[in-house]
């Protein structure tokens, strides 16, 4: 296993068809991410099953976004030994105590996956914010998120690629940023707010991008994944 610039978004509760997608996104050289989605239907043994369905290890961000109390938190990550992981996630908004408490969990884990925070969700924008009480422009919230982030210790952030450059200042370039609302040219934003095409936020600084639905919905999911690759590297 080693992460990988793409991680497809693997949300299907249907797992013959998880299993077909996750072979495909794996031999086309991107990684797989499985979110509650699955994880409620299948669980560990679901993930498991995936892993073999590829020929060979994928690289997993298993994004379940863990916000509770810390104790909590840090026995559901315990809970995932076993399962060979390169990435997992938690709200940044559970506050410290819980990050940290996370962040031991994670280290004790065998896979040693690498933990992320999440800042403010790609479906929200300043509107939203200010329904539940947060802080707006959304920028700020974020920067706020992911400066207690890299203060607990932890890998990196999921964060919208509007804010890979202001992250990047502020955390320094070996502090992993996990990007999804991303969408290839012509692609349906579909339920996202603020979104970017791969090439713009891998030249911001992003280090991993999350796609979904113009993968997973393409008629060729291993060539969409290969146009994405060669898009970047130029």
């Amino acid at each position: 296993m080693s992460p990988k610039p793409i991680y497809v978004a693997i949300d299907t509760d249907n797992m013959h068809q998880a299993q077909m997608l996750s072979a495909q996104v794996t031999r086309a050289g991107a990684g797989i991410k499985l979110g509650l989605q699955f994880f409620c239907n299948h669980g560990k043994a679901g993930v498991e099953s995936l892993i073999k369905a590829c020929a060979q290890p994928p690289s997993v961000f298993l994004d379940l976004k863990f916000h509770d109390i810390p104790n909590t938190v840090a026995g559901a990550i315990a809970s995932l030994e076993g399962l060979k992981i390169d990435f997992i996630n938690v709200h940044a908004a559970g506050g410290e105590a819980m990050m940290v408490a996370a962040k031991k969990a994670a280290e004790a884990l065998s896979s040693k996956p690498k933990l992320l925070a999440v800042t403010v969700l790609t479906s929200l924008d300043d509107e939203a914010l200010n329904a539940v009480g947060q802080q707006t422009p959304a920028q700020h919230q974020v920067l706020t998120l992911a400066k207690l982030t890299k203060k607990c210790g932890l890998d990196g952030v999921v964060c919208s690629a509007h804010e890979i450059e202001t992250i990047r200042a502020e955390c320094g370039d070996n502090f992993a940023l996990m990007v999804p609302g991303i969408r290839p040219e012509g692609s349906d934003i579909g339920d996202q707010k603020r979104v970017m095409t791969p090439k713009e936020a891998i030249d911001k600084g992003a280090n991993h991008l999350v796609i979904g639905r113009p993968i997973t919905q393409s008629a060729d999911p291993q060539k969409t994944i290969q146009e994405i690759l060669e898009s970047i590297a130029t």
